[in-house]
Formats: C-alpha cells, structure tokens, sequence
C-alpha cells in the first residue's frame, strides 16, 4: 500500500492550499485516513484526521481554518488550507490506517509535501 500526496507549495500568508493524498495497492478497506506536519526542528504534529464515517478532529491551532475530507470511493483525502500563516510552514504528511484481508491493520505514511508560507 502507498499513498501519494501532492498539492504543497509556496503561498503568501492569508493564502490557500489544497493538499490531495491517494492510496494505491491491495487492502481490504481504510479506516482513519489524517494529515501530520514536521516544522523545521520540531516534533511531527498532528494536524487533522477523519473517520471513515466522516468524523473530523483537529488541532486547535487550524480549526476555523483548515478542513478535511476524504473521497471513500477513490481512497483520497483533503485537505483545504484557508487563512495560512507562516506558522503554518512544515512538511504535511498524509497517513491511513489500512486494514488488511486477514483482518490485521497497519499504519502507512505518505512522502510528504512542503508548504512554504511567507510572511
């Protein structure tokens, strides 16, 4: 199982982005699909995550501001990044926790995409 995530860049502060993240290969069904962010320095974060029955967290820092979402059929998620802040500058990883044939589950990660907010 993969995931391919896309979408980073560089946005001026008050700007938008949309990150995208699919998975591909053989699996029974995914559960909690969730995008993570590392900043330079500092410790991966958790920055969102949705259930496969569309229930949604956030970390208090985004909430207001970023939202995801998830494509069942297609096995993709989003996420809609509105009002971003150079604070919000950091690796976003997408991650899924897939669930085998057997039954068993495993967490999968993402390459990671580069958001750049500037000042």
């Amino acid at each position: 199982v993969q995931l391919q995530a896309s979408g980073g860049g560089l946005v001026q502060s008050g700007g938008s982005l949309r990150l995208s993240c699919a998975a591909s290969g053989t699996f029974f069904s995914i559960s909690t699909m969730g995008w993570f962010r590392q900043a330079p320095g500092k410790q991966r974060q958790l920055v969102a995550t949705i259930t496969n029955g569309g229930g949604t967290n956030y970390v208090d820092s985004v909430k207001g501001r970023f939202t995801i979402s998830r494509d069942g059929a297609k096995n993709t998620v989003f996420l809609q990044m509105n009002s971003l802040k150079p604070e919000d500058t950091a690796v976003y990883y997408c991650n899924a926790a897939v669930i085998k044939s057997g039954g068993t589950w495993t967490s999968v990660w993402g390459q990671g995409t580069l958001v750049t907010v500037s000042s």
